[in-house]
């Protein structure tokens, strides 16, 4: 190795320190002399670590959750169909339980060479997970967007939902029908986007109905992003007295409807059910499904677009693009049922309330 840091230390014009510091990536640098490393390192034969190596400038990796949640697919369709339109290459790379992590994910596209990545409700909406990660890919000069999940330790463009304006418009749809003892059905609570839809719930509700903080916070119910878990959230939120329920993915919210069934209720003339994200097809289920329009195709864009600028060297602002999503009202959800006796307790504002635990 001494040897070798000698030659190529030689042909640059440079010590074996500085060879040293360009093969590790050690910052400091100059461009020229680091160019002149490069040089020489491909003049005398030698392959550079994967990381140094010239990085196809139309290769754009994208990392995607399973892709089980239709929302994730469409999503990727419309990246890709942008930066195809760019005359860029998109590689889609997709995790799975028990398959490759977002970690090895990253690194095979990165030995790939792709310019650029695109990370979609990966580990950055995580705010238990490490976000050194990010700080080292970009330090191998991979430049990256991120997509639903904002951290403020991570410097690079995001790009979100609006997820508390999003359970605004589900309750404001739902107290316009009637409905006093609303439920929210979320998964876990460690991810970004589900603390939002959890503020956002309970602001919405102790503002149209005057509920009480801990009041609101009994109507959360925390499960998994699944059919199942929506429909075991659903179970607790019904035994607390719900009339509708407002689910965080629209794979929960027919997880909500089979288990208002299984009970007897009919959806939506005894329970109301409100979807999120307005995945395809779910204007087809029985009853089409009342649900927040996430705006994909907007989104998507605007990732491509932040990530173009960073290619190209005109450093798009790093801080959190965000995005209104659109209430879509379908036959999931009508007015509060009649035969329910009437909520106890004083009304706030002259607004009813939801009934005492």
């Amino acid at each position: 190795m001494s040897a070798r840091l000698a030659d190529i230390a030689a042909a640059a014009g440079v010590s074996k320190a500085t060879v040293s510091r360009v093969i590790n990536g050690t910052r400091g640098v100059a461009s020229d002399t680091r160019a002149s490393v490069f040089a020489a390192l491909d003049a005398l034969g030698y392959e550079r670590p994967s990381r140094l190596r010239p990085r196809a400038t139309n290769l754009v990796g994208l990392i995607t959750p399973e892709l089980d949640n239709p929302i994730f697919p469409a999503m990727a369709q419309v990246v890709g169909q942008a930066l195809t339109r760019l005359g860029c290459t998109p590689v889609l790379a997709t995790q799975s339980p028990g398959g490759s992590t977002e970690d090895e994910l990253t690194e095979l596209l990165v030995e790939r060479g792709v310019s650029g990545m695109i990370f979609m409700s990966g580990l950055h909406a995580d705010t238990t997970a490490d976000t050194g990660r990010y700080d080292r890919l970009r330090e191998q000069g991979v430049p990256f967007v991120l997509v639903n999940g904002y951290s403020p330790a991570v410097s690079a463009p995001f790009v979100s939902c609006d997820d508390r304006a999003a359970m605004a418009l589900a309750v404001t749809h739902l107290t316009a029908l009637g409905h006093v003892r609303i439920g929210l059905a979320l998964g876990p609570a460690r991810y970004v986007p589900v603390q939002r839809k959890a503020e956002g719930f309970q602001k919405a509700v102790q503002e149209r109905l005057g509920l009480p903080p801990p009041e609101s916070q009994r109507l959360v119910r925390h499960s998994l992003f699944t059919l199942e878990g929506g429909q075991a959230a659903a179970a607790a939120l019904l035994d607390r007295g719900c009339t509708a329920l407002v689910c965080a993915s629209d794979m929960m919210a027919l997880g909500a409807i089979r288990c208002a069934r299984q009970r007897g209720l009919a959806v939506p003339e005894d329970v109301s059910v409100v979807g999120f994200d307005d995945s395809p097809l779910v204007a087809f289920t029985d009853p089409p499904l009342t649900t927040i329009r996430q705006p994909v195709r907007a989104m998507g864009q605007v990732a491509v677009e932040a990530l173009m600028e960073e290619l190209c060297g005109t450093s798009a602002p790093h801080t959190e693009f965000v995005i209104m999503p659109e209430l879509v009202v379908r036959g999931s959800t009508s007015a509060a049922p009649k035969d329910r006796p009437a909520p106890k307790g004083r009304p706030a504002s002259g607004k009813r309330t939801a009934p005492q635990e």
